[in-house]
């Protein structure tokens, strides 16, 4: 049994998200290049000849770490959208590494993404291909409310 809002009960931690998870995607990506471009200086430009490779594993680790310590990528929180597991858990680490391969592996392949962006534009719970075979979903976050 999932513990996720239900789409046509509570819209509101649906609405806008696949808008959101671009953007995100796109603050994401900057920071990442960013991340390159540092790591190419203190290498003595160096970086740059295994450029693929440095953005591939920087990459890689920064969604980890950033999905395993609050379930969302800094892209995401900038957004307002968080990933919750199918018991409305957040990720751990082993779930922010899968995510992360599984996200990785969708980039490798074009048409997967292309499958996993239609699906996040029609399916009722907004999932991407990782997110249905790992039961995840992106949620708008709660609002706090000010005291």
């Amino acid at each position: 049994m999932s513990h996720l809002p239900d789409p046509d009960r509570q819209p509101q931690f649906y609405e806008a998200v696949p808008t959101k998870r671009l953007i995100a995607w796109i603050v994401d990506s900057v920071v990442i290049f960013l991340f390159c471009l540092v790591a190419v200086l203190l290498t003595a430009f160096v970086g740059l000849f295994i450029w693929p490779l440095l953005y591939l594993v920087l990459g890689f680790a920064y969604r980890v770490v950033t999905l395993a310590n609050g379930s969302a990528t800094w892209g995401m929180r900038f957004t307002g959208i968080e990933l919750r597991r199918n018991d409305g858990s957040r990720l751990d680490l082993s779930d922010a590494v899968l995510h992360t391969a599984g996200y990785t592996l969708s980039l490798a392949f074009p048409l997967i993404q292309v499958v996993s962006v239609v699906m996040m534009l029609t399916g009722r719970f907004g999932q991407g291909l990782t997110d249905s075979v790992m039961g995840t979903v992106m949620l708008n976050r709660r609002s706090v409310p000010v005291r």
